[in-house]
């Protein structure tokens, strides 16, 4: 189990919660994510994901999982990069503040299977109307 983390560092609290969905301690592999805006984003995301270190049989086979940039436009280049490579939509980590703490922490929301997501979206393909 292989979490690739382009956000901030998790913490332990985090990577318990991750275990405790996950089912198993996961290698958190993470990649430092300050990029040069002036570059193409398919160049940023091919940067980015390079920088991972994993081999093509490693992204088609191994169970990974993704925190994405918070950048927007860069998670959506990264994810299509990884899609590329793994010939799937990842399965990605929401994170989201827990409310009412000072200063504001953050917890493990939920994992989320975007191919999952695609899958049923494809279901509700309708034909145009003329």
């Amino acid at each position: 189990m292989i979490v690739v983390n382009f956000a901030h560092p998790l913490n332990d609290e985090q990577v318990t919660q991750l275990t405790a969905l996950l089912g198993e301690k996961p290698k958190v592999l993470f990649i430092d994510t300050h990029v040069d805006r002036s570059l193409p984003l398919a160049t940023v995301a091919y940067q980015l994901v390079e920088a991972v270190g994993l081999g093509t049989n490693v992204w088609q086979t191994e169970r990974i999982v993704v925190n994405p940039p918070g950048l927007a436009p860069v998670a959506l280049a990264v994810i299509a990069e990884i899609h590329g490579r793994s010939g799937f939509f990842p399965t990605i980590i929401n994170i989201r503040p827990v409310s009412n703490t000072d200063p504001t922490r953050y917890e493990i929301a939920e994992l989320v299977n975007l191919d999952r997501i695609r899958q049923e979206a494809r279901t509700r393909r309708r034909p145009r109307e003329q």
